[in-house]
């Protein structure tokens, strides 16, 4: 990388252009475009992410304020105006922005991989997080009689703390209708909170030969056919249960295993059921207690939750969520490239304030003061939006 590039630049010089050009072609995103291509949106879109942008205005105010700049930062050498943005995000085809989001994940996936827990096979966590809208504004997105609103559901790799699938949906859909969009591959385990109850999609989950960790309801209603006398510390009850009731046994006609763990740290007891028959009990309960490490599910709760959207259609909306997915993704694999001793939490708030410098991204990352940042009144500090 040459030292008189700007951050921003640098860091983009990670992406694959060539991917991303295979998908603009794939649905003509670049049709009748003279000056302002979809690599030009997606950057500017990008630097809007991780400048903590609130808004569409906001993000024009800022490219205005470096209009000498903006060619070097990858947007485009003509001025953007607000309409041609809100254009772009309005009518180009969100499916390219979405497939490169996925081979993004996957890239991060892949170079990320590690093994935090003695147990083989991948592991995922599914979540979801709701994004209040407008109704007026986005009447397409109705949640409420009097709110709208979207739900970005996303499969975290736990191991490599990056996404690796996601969907959105209004967020009047039920958390367990979005687990059917998952592809779950053998040998893997996938850990839901109690949401995601939906047995027909655990059954199926079974029958893939792949591994489930769920938190039971307190109205689960089963019958145990045999327990374990010695347990160890922590662990209340650990047996194998038969689910009862008409549709419920039939949804899931084979026997599961219910694990019921003290937590003492939170003083508080959980119930699990899981098809890992094979795994210790604590291991059940360690593999639930992993999913909430992931730096992904609290920046996304954050920062995700913006003031608003750049865009007021469905096509912009999930144009804006890609680019998030994309840009995280893109620093999760800086981040592995250049073996930083850093978060992912703290690359991202010291690219907030350095994307127009023209450090070298090394001396950026060593000479920094994370302490000197995180003061900072950032929407990605934890706690902002609980």
């Amino acid at each position: 990388m040459f030292q008189d590039k700007y951050v921003f630049s640098q860091l983009t010089a990670f992406l694959n252009r060539t991917q991303f050009n295979n998908y603009v072609r794939k649905y003509d995103g670049n049709r009748y475009v003279k000056h302002f291509t979809c690599w030009n949106q997606m950057l500017a879109m990008m630097f809007g992410q991780l400048s903590n942008r609130e808004s569409l205005r906001d993000l024009i105010v800022a490219f205005e304020a470096h209009r000498a700049k903006q060619y070097h930062l990858g947007v485009g050498r003509e001025p953007i105006a607000k309409t041609t943005l809100a254009t772009a995000n309005q009518n180009r085809d969100y499916r390219i922005f979405e497939e490169f989001a996925f081979y993004m994940m996957k890239e991060a996936c892949e170079k990320r991989t590690t093994n935090i827990l003695d147990i083989s096979g991948k592991k995922y966590a599914f979540d979801s997080t709701t994004i209040p809208l407008c109704l007026a504004t986005f009447p397409w997105a109705k949640f409420r009689s009097k709110k709208g609103g979207v739900k970005a559901h996303v499969l975290y790799d736990i191991e490599a703390q990056v996404p690796a699938f996601y969907t959105v949906t209004t967020a009047s859909k039920h958390d367990s209708t979005a687990m059917s969009s998952i592809h779950y591959e053998p040998n893997a385990y996938y850990i839901f909170d109690r949401a995601y109850d939906s047995f027909k999609e655990l059954y199926r989950i079974h029958l893939t030969d792949s591994f489930f960790v769920v938190r039971a309801k307190t109205n689960l209603k089963y019958k145990t056919v045999k327990w374990k006398r010695r347990m160890p510390k922590n662990i209340m009850t650990d047996a194998e249960v038969k689910l009862i009731g008409y549709l419920s046994e039939k949804k899931y006609p084979e026997s599961l295993r219910l694990v019921r763990y003290y937590d003492e740290e939170d003083n508080r007891e959980f119930t699990f059921l899981t098809n890992a028959k094979q795994l210790s009990a604590l291991d059940v309960a360690n593999l639930y207690k992993k999913r909430w490490l992931i730096e992904l599910f609290k920046w996304l709760k954050q920062h995700l939750k913006i003031k608003k959207f750049w865009g007021t259609t469905e096509n912009a909306v999930r144009i804006q969520i890609s680019v998030a997915i994309i840009t995280y993704s893109l620093v999760a694999i800086v981040q592995h490239d250049m073996n930083l001793k850093r978060s992912t939490y703290e690359v991202l708030q010291i690219l907030s304030i350095s994307l127009t410098d023209k450090t070298h991204l090394h001396d950026l990352f060593d000479k920094t003061n994370f302490n000197d940042v995180k003061d900072l009144n950032d929407p990605l500090i934890p706690g902002l939006f609980d």
